[in-house]
């Protein structure tokens, strides 16, 4: 670790004891979610509004992934031990989604969502020290978290997630998003370090740092592309959720499904995301074509 990072953490460390009595300006009463900015050493909470129309039921074809999260938050707002989570996997299949779905549906009961970006990981220690005795339950949010190869914030993460001679707080779980299983690069120079021991694979050293990071979440959980009929099926889910907020009928039918597969093809993907970015196209398309009439 080099000596500027050491300087950095040292300092954050001093400002969250600094500020341990220092409350930020947010009614969390009223306020559900908030990020987490730093400029210099200081440290604030921003409130964020969300809209939190998006529900569970919302995200077709991925049931098994939103009942590990669910069964996992639902330990957390009850005060039982609960893990931190990692969901990696394919981009647009709905990793953010649930973690919004999931501060919808328990945001009653007193659960509360903070988003913290990667640059701002050094001031962990602070954002820490501000929750600690706060009556919520906070999911510390870091959403598509990737690092390079030479990035050393992650040690930060690291250090919070299982790490330090510091007792965590007991309000506070993370949630991480990823495209990276291990959210560090993997690099084929990283094998040629391990060797075979009585048949026994070891890992060098660079495999065993990268793994030790994802290693320190509890909970993984994986999402992956979407098949053809998944990727109908969410078309169709959002078409319907759509057009009835906008009161508007419609009609599946075989041309429909083909402007949904070229709308994919034309994107190079199939995911939850494409789709209700189709249903969006479509529905608003009708609707002008309707009052143009």
């Amino acid at each position: 670790m080099s000596a500027t990072l050491v300087e950095q953490l040292l300092d954050s460390l001093q400002e969250a004891v600094a500020g341990q009595g220092k409350q930020d300006q947010i009614d969390w009463q009223r306020v559900f979610a908030a990020r987490w900015e730093s400029s210099g050493r200081a440290g604030q909470l921003r409130p964020l509004h969300l809209r939190l129309d998006t529900q569970l039921q919302d995200l077709v074809g991925i049931d098994r992934q939103k009942q590990l999260l669910e069964l996992n938050t639902a330990q957390f707002v009850a005060g039982f031990p609960a893990n931190d989570a990692l969901l990696w996997g394919a981009r647009g299949t709905g990793k953010s989604s649930v973690v919004r779905a999931l501060l919808a549906a328990h945001a009653t009961r007193g659960l509360r969502l903070i988003e913290v970006d990667r640059g701002e990981l050094l001031n962990l220690p602070q954002l820490v020290a501000r929750i600690r005795d706060l009556p919520w339950r906070f999911l510390l949010f870091c959403d598509d978290l990737a690092f390079e190869a030479d990035d050393q914030t992650y040690k930060s993460l690291k250090t919070l997630l299982d790490g330090s001679v510091e007792a965590g707080a007991d309000n506070l779980l993370i949630y991480a998003t990823s495209n990276r299983r291990h959210l560090l690069p993997e690099m084929r120079s990283d094998n040629q370090a391990a060797s075979m021991v009585d048949g026994e694979l070891h890992p060098g050293e660079a495999i065993e740092e990268k793994i030790s990071l994802s290693d320190r979440f509890g909970l993984w959980v994986s999402f992956y592309p979407f098949a053809q009929d998944h990727y109908l099926q969410v078309v169709r889910h959002w078409l319907g959720r759509i057009a009835a907020d906008a009161g508007l009928c419609w009609e599946w039918s075989v041309e429909l499904e083909q402007q949904a597969l070229r709308w994919a093809t034309a994107r190079g993907n199939r995911n939850g995301r494409c789709a209700r970015q189709f249903a969006r196209d479509w529905v608003g398309r009708q609707l002008l074509n309707g009052a143009a009439i």
